[in-house]
């Protein structure tokens, strides 16, 4: 081997030696090395402002909602669709609301009560577990609360195994910097197809800069140490 070759070798390790390994967290997951919007508010935005979008009804429409179907709506604060996912599903299908803040879940679960919606169950979950039931769920909505999950490895690691094997889960954000509570939708795929999650469709929503889109389980489900992060 030549001399330059052997320079060349050595450089090309010295260079992999600089890269630093992935941070993980003490269960192994990477941890995220982008911003974490804070929780300021269970509310969104006003309910009668967005009906008068029509939010609701066009996700629930671009989601594919039928009766019958077995939905969670993760993060799911005054209900907001949670209340409108019950009728969607009728009485044979099945709407688990899950938030972390004990408060928010109490108040959702007293509005549940009194509009007497049976087929909804009011869940807490955790801020890396929503804690559902293994391969249970068509469709798991995730909106406007991703860009808040702050740690989204572990997170989608444990969401994922409550989907379906041919389920979706549905996210609705918006496409501005996660400082500014929304989640580029660049960023999304990436730290989606970590978890050997592919996206399905996306289309912008009407009102504003949010969007909607869906995913589904592609490839096998990483163990925690083999899930590559996003740069």
């Amino acid at each position: 081997m030549s001399n330059r070759t052997l320079l060349l070798a050595a450089a090309l390790l010295a260079v992999a030696g600089c890269r630093q390994a992935p941070q993980v967290d003490e269960d192994g997951f990477p941890t995220v090395n982008r911003p974490v919007a804070p929780i300021v508010s269970d509310r969104f935005s006003t309910e009668d402002a967005r009906d008068r979008l029509g939010e609701a009804e066009a996700v629930m429409a671009l989601a594919g909602i039928e009766p019958g179907m077995r939905v969670a709506d993760i993060g799911a604060g005054e209900g907001y669709y949670t209340v409108r996912l019950s009728p969607a599903v009728g009485p044979e299908g099945r709407v688990v609301a899950q938030d972390i803040q004990p408060t928010v879940r109490d108040a959702l679960a007293q509005r549940v009560q009194r509009e007497g919606l049976d087929n909804v169950a009011v869940r807490l979950g955790e801020p890396d577990d929503p804690k559902l039931p293994h391969a249970s769920f068509d469709r798991i909505f995730l909106v406007h609360m991703y860009h808040e999950v702050t740690e989204p490895y572990q997170f989608l690691w444990n969401l994922r195994q409550g989907l379906k094997r041919d389920g979706l889960i549905v996210v609705v954000d918006a496409d501005r910097p996660v400082k500014r509570h929304g989640m580029p939708p660049a960023r999304l795929d990436c730290e989606f197809g970590a978890l050997g999650l592919e996206r399905v469709d996306m289309s912008q929503l009407e009102g504003g800069d949010a969007y909607f889109a869906t995913f589904k389980i592609a490839a096998e489900l990483p163990v925690p140490t083999a899930i590559e992060p996003c740069d």
